[in-house]
């Protein structure tokens, strides 16, 4: 691929992590959001994460500055109309998603544009866009600077060359790609959001407490984290959604979201970034 910029719309969480991957790979970043308060904490972070690389000596402070330099917040859309890739990382709302393909399709009708989504379907954003051969899935992972995965995922109007550039731009990013088929909640969150989802069950029915669950599974499956700890990392109300994607989207009684979890989501707790979830943080 080219050097152009690139696009971020969305400053959240994942707009910031892909934000802060592409600057250290040396890319020009236009990172899109609504209002200034989202873009102003965004770069906040982006400079936090950078000056963290440049402790741990995986940056030279001078590197760091430069990638700094080259990140530029906009409110305005229009932007990002002469970026070679458009990546999408708004909010998992299907309106909010879709609405935004049409117009970057309109605004920039050569951009590859990819999303984010960690599960709603690429053919029916593809399906609204004015260019859908240009459009794919690249999933990243939070934190999305040190996961190293990215899932890449063809929806059924995507070209071979916009799959090809994608991968590429992985490789560029330091990311391993993965091809996955468009199916609900694509490969890892369709393994494991319902390995949380059965976890909250367990939790519900006084099998174990939440400590007792996430420490089985760290020192029974070897896994780094907890489900339920991982859970309030992701967002509980993220995990619902998916939930959501995945009953909808199979009709199987088996991604019946857990009662618990909605409880959680109604009443506002929703992980780490409310301060409580299935744990409670200071």
């Amino acid at each position: 691929m080219s050097k152009q910029a690139i696009g971020v719309v969305g400053a959240g969480t994942m707009g910031q992590g892909i934000a802060q991957v592409a600057l250290t790979a040396g890319r020009e970043v236009r990172l899109y959001d609504v209002a200034e308060a989202p873009l102003a904490r965004a770069q906040a972070e982006i400079e936090k994460g950078l000056t963290k690389l440049v402790d741990k000596g995986k940056l030279t402070a001078e590197a760091g500055d430069a990638a700094l330099a080259r990140l530029a917040p906009t409110t305005s859309l229009e932007a990002l109309a002469d970026c070679e890739v458009i990546l999408e990382a708004a909010p998992e709302r299907p309106d909010l998603k879709e609405s935004l393909f049409r117009d970057l399709s309109r605004l920039s009708p050569e951009a590859i544009l990819a999303s984010n989504t960690s599960s709603l379907s690429l053919t029916r954003l593809a399906a609204v866009s004015e260019r859908p051969e240009r459009v794919v899935g690249m999933h990243f992972f939070n934190p999305v600077p040190v996961l190293g995965l990215v899932e890449v995922i063809r929806a059924e109007q995507t070209a071979d060359a916009t799959v090809a550039k994608i991968e590429a731009l992985a490789e560029e990013l330091g990311k391993t790609a993965v091809a996955i088929a468009d199916s609900p909640g694509f490969a890892v969150n369709r393994l494991l959001v319902p390995m949380i989802n059965e976890a909250a069950f367990l939790l519900q029915e006084g099998a174990a407490s939440a400590e007792d669950i996430d420490r089985a599974m760290q020192l029974g499956a070897a896994h780094p984290m907890g489900p339920l700890a991982l859970a309030d990392l992701i967002g509980l109300d993220v995990c619902l959604a998916i939930m959501e994607v995945l009953q909808d989207g199979f009709g199987d009684p088996k991604y019946r979201p857990c009662p618990l979890l909605k409880r959680l989501v109604a009443a506002g707790h929703l992980g780490r970034k409310s301060g409580r979830g299935f744990h409670v943080y200071a």
